[in-house]
């Protein structure tokens, strides 16, 4: 066969993807098998694949394939949300361009137009994914609008309305201006600002100096319905009980007293505003104050704000400063840096604003969440975000769980008449029902009846998803849900660890009662260079597409996957995907040097590849263990190196040099055999990290049946392990690179074989891997010696001395210098080695095994000083 000199993954990555799919080999049902079941965190609908999507889903690719090869019946479910907001936002500009506004349809003539919009551009990123390799049954594709889903979502509002975890009333809530809806605690992201702090003065009746006060929203004064004080505040006891003369609108309200007021911060005198400050609203309650809203859902001030109607939040904000100055009540004005919320939607500064919203009661629904984080039940990795987790939960609020869109589960709520009477039903006759009920009149009709206008929030929805996507509230019962739930692992990212994770933990422990999943992977955030967050608004996000197209997509993969611990922030730049195209390529050549041999079945294996074969047994095998342990604890980018390092360094640099034939010449039978008996088990163990390659070579070792695929193989197993064969190759290694380095110093020939000599007082060297020194240090042989020899460029291996003879004398001053330069190191060394066995804390509290590991070091390091020490004394006479 025609092996090409280049891999080019551009014919062979589409094409084995779809034969993939033509084989349905992502598919998965139930049967006998132990399940492993992975959700994807569904992407928003209006979503493209970006630099997050890729290292997410790339985990999640290798855990789903490495679970496969493992004989368990896995599946990957892939989905999109419906995101409420953005997907409306989306719409509604659609239709602008169109020179079509919202407020000119109907609900059903908009929802027609966002399914329209869904169904030609939503599901995109579904198909990215697919270039990167993943293997998800796409046959199970879900959406959180799907009509199983929609009433999923609505019976369990309907069972915790029931229940009386929901309840509807007016609350401060963050108020988004441009979408003009409410939005969670958790979608408010809150970033320092350069702001202004104004100062300004109040009248007092009765007082001729008035009162200052300091704030970063003169806008809302026009809202203002007290001034508070400290009560111990001696600079203000003789106010207390007056009246202040609100500037601009000549409203008089009350002085008051509050211990939250702060002494130190501006003038110690507080404006209250209730309904535009959360803060403010709770004193307002205290004190029973008047409550002023002075905006509109838009973000602009309406008619109880007297000046300004109509205007812009800031642009009025300009205009109150400028009347203030004018008449005389500004003060002065700072600069000054503050915290504002931004919406995470819109990124539209987000406005307090008390609303009518429907909201779900947290606090008792939580506690068990926060019980199985805590003892262990559902993992989070890394285990440092546990106690992030906890802070959340224990001061969890009510949830805001309305939103004011149409696209969405509508709140199934229905208003009887024009009272704010209201009966939870799932459909409009079992509302009317409710209805005649309620009010004992059975004359009620339809007609009499009107829904909710508002939708729930989107993560109402997606906190069902591990349980509603095989159906489990409708029909829990069912096989499949009675078979893949509880999932096994999510792999997200930190910042939607409240949003969704702890959610979907609170929703598990409510309808099965039972965890959603037992671990978490906690991705980091991938970053460029400067550390700054990956967006495209900076530009320094690359095309995930493109990325692949240029690397490929194993080379995409491995490159996200080398240096991206849990938890820990990705630092990108072009070198990572270049790096895992080239250990592709090394792979590839590794493949066609093996593939070139010619086999002779006469001729008797080598001791220097039965040797090598021998070592790389064991070294495989002990791979196989570590590579088992990685993967328990999520250690995935561990994994990856060290498969990166077993093929690079010991299977090509040291292997096949050991068991190459000589240039021109075949190989023998049982070597070649083994040697492919290798390859398959390394491109087994890679599969799931660089899936098409693998793939590709797995195809080409042998004749394969269609249908047949490497994804389907077993995981390799690990056997026996000798860890003095292992040891005894690493001592191997240090003696051939002296060699090496020797020929290099001294300029000799690569083909010129060179007298090797040990001298060995201490029985440190063994001869079970003379034969490949010899080979790969291009040796005559290798003859022991119990003199030292005067003349002769020297190393040592553990307490083994070896002499090279040179026809030229050995520079005695040169070579004394680089002794004592070693010497000096292993001292070094060998004190950081004491500075840790001298810590009691270390030697009681580390793994036994790790502590022994320092002792050998300190063992080895005293055994090279001593040698070195002598050859000093040597060389000096």
């Amino acid at each position: 066969m025609n092996i090409p000199t280049k891999y080019d993954p551009s014919k062979t990555e589409e094409r084995w993807y779809d034969y993939w799919m033509k084989h349905d080999l992502f598919s998965s049902k139930p049967d006998e098998r132990e399940p492993y079941t992975i959700v994807i965190p569904p992407p928003n609908v209006t979503g493209v694949l970006h630099m997050g999507h890729m290292l997410n889903n790339t985990i999640q690719d290798v855990l789903i394939r490495k679970n496969r090869m493992d004989g368990k019946n896995s599946l990957w479910v892939p989905g999109t949300d419906h995101a409420s907001i953005a997907t409306e936002a989306r719409v509604v500009a659609k239709l602008r361009d169109e020179g079509i506004s919202k407020a000119q349809l109907t609900r059903d003539q908009f929802l027609s137009h966002a399914w329209e919009w869904k169904d030609k551009h939503g599901g995109m990123i579904l198909e990215q994914l697919k270039k990167l390799g993943a293997s998800c049954d796409w046959n199970r594709t879900r959406f959180t609008m799907d009509d199983v889903y929609y009433e999923s979502v609505i019976s369990v509002f309907i069972d915790l309305f029931d229940k009386g975890y929901i309840y509807r009333g007016v609350r401060m809530v963050n108020w988004d201006p441009q979408a003009k809806t409410a939005v969670s605690d958790e979608e408010v992201n809150h970033r320092e600002v350069q702001s202004k702090l104004y100062y300004v003065r109040y009248e007092v009746k009765g007082n001729e100096t008035g009162i200052v006060i300091a704030t970063t929203r003169p806008e809302t004064i026009l809202g203002d319905t007290a001034v508070a004080v400290n009560p111990e505040d001696p600079r203000y006891k003789h106010l207390h009980g007056k009246t202040v003369i609100i500037p601009l609108v000549n409203r008089e309200v009350p002085l008051i007293t509050d211990d939250y007021v702060d002494h130190e911060f501006g003038t110690g005198a507080l404006k209250i505003t209730p309904a535009h400050d959360e803060n403010d609203y709770e004193i307002g309650n205290r004190h029973n104050l008047e409550i002023i809203d002075i905006l509109n859902d838009d973000g602009t001030l309406n008619e109880a704000a007297e000046i300004c109607i109509g205007m812009d939040r800031f642009r009025a904000r300009d205009e109150v400063v400028k009347e203030l100055e004018e008449r005389g009540h500004m003060v002065r004005v700072e600069d000054y840096v503050n915290k504002v919320g931004f919406s995470e939607r819109t990124d539209a500064v987000i406005e307090p604003k008390l609303s009518m919203q429907w909201f779900l009661k947290m606090k008792e629904l939580s506690k068990p969440a926060l019980e199985s984080v805590m003892k262990g039940e559902v993992q989070l990795h890394p285990a440092k975000f546990k106690n992030i987790y906890r802070h959340w939960m224990e001061n969890i609020k009510d949830w805001c769980i309305s939103r004011q869109l149409w696209w969405g589960q509508r709140i199934p709520a229905w208003y009887i008449g024009k009272t704010n009477e209201f009966v939870v039903a799932a459909r409009p006759e079992e509302a009317l029902e409710l209805a005649r009920s309620k009010t004992g009149n059975n004359e009620l009709g339809m007609e009499d009846l009107h829904q909710d206008e508002d939708v729930l929030d989107t993560w109402f929805s997606s906190w069902l998803w591990p349980i509603a996507l095989f159906d489990g509230i409708r029909h829990p019962d069912n096989e499949e849900y009675q078979y893949y739930y509880p999932t096994n692992d999510l792999v997200t990212a930190p910042d939607i660890l409240f949003f969704w994770v702890a959610r979907m933990i609170i929703a598990g422990y409510e309808y099965p009662g039972k965890k959603p999943f037992g671990n978490v992977y906690l991705t980091g955030m991938v970053r460029d260079s400067k550390r700054r967050k990956m967006s495209k608004s900076l530009g320094n996000s690359p095309e995930p597409l493109d990325l692949i197209k240029k690397y490929s997509a194993d080379g995409v993969r491995v490159g996200m996957l080398l240096c991206s611990p849990a938890g820990g922030d990705l630092l990108y730049d072009d070198s990572l995907p270049e790096q895992g195209r080239n250990f592709g390529n090394k792979i590839w050549n590794a493949f066609r040097l093996i593939r070139q041999w010619e086999v002779d079945h006469e001729i008797e294996q080598p001791e220097s590849a039965k040797a090598a074969t021998e070592w790389f047994e064991h070294k495989l095998n002990s791979t196989l263990a570590e590579l088992e342990d990685h993967y328990k604890k999520y250690r995935i980018s561990d994994s990856l190196m060290t498969l990166y390092r077993l093929f690079w360094d010991e299977f090509s640099a040291w292997y096949l040099e050991s068991i190459k034939p000589p240039y021109g010449k075949p190989i023998d039978a049982v070597t070649r055999e083994r040697c492919i008996h290798f390859l398959d088990m390394l491109i087994r163990m890679l599969h799931p990290f660089m899936p098409f390659i693998t793939e590709h070579i797995w195809q080409l070792m042998a004749g394969r049946e269609d249908g047949e695929s490497i994804m389907i193989c077993r995981m390799p197993e690990a056997g026996k392990v000798d860890p003095s064969i292992i040891s005894q190759f690493e001592d191997l290694k240090v003696a051939v690179t002296a060699v090496r380095n020797i020929r290099k110093e001294k300029s000799l020939p690569a083909k010129e074989s060179l007298k090797l000599y040990v001298r060995d007082q201490n029985h440190s060297y063994n001869k079970r891997f003379e034969s490949i020194l010899v080979k790969l240090g291009i040796l005559d042989h290798v003859e022991e010696t119990t003199e030292k020899m005067e003349g002769a460029v020297s190393f040592r291996v553990q307490s083994a001395e070896f002499y090279i003879p040179l026809e030229e004398a050995v520079d005695a001053g040169e070579e004394l210098q680089k002794l004592e330069e070693e010497l000096s190191y292993n001292r070094g060394f060998l004190k950081s080695v004491l500075a840790k066995l001298e810590n009691a804390r270390f030697v009681e509290h580390a793994p036994e095994q790790v502590v022994n590991k320092e002792r050998k070091k300190k063992d080895d390091a005293e055994m090279k000083i001593q040698v070195l020490e002598e050859r000093i004394r040597d060389l000096r006479g």
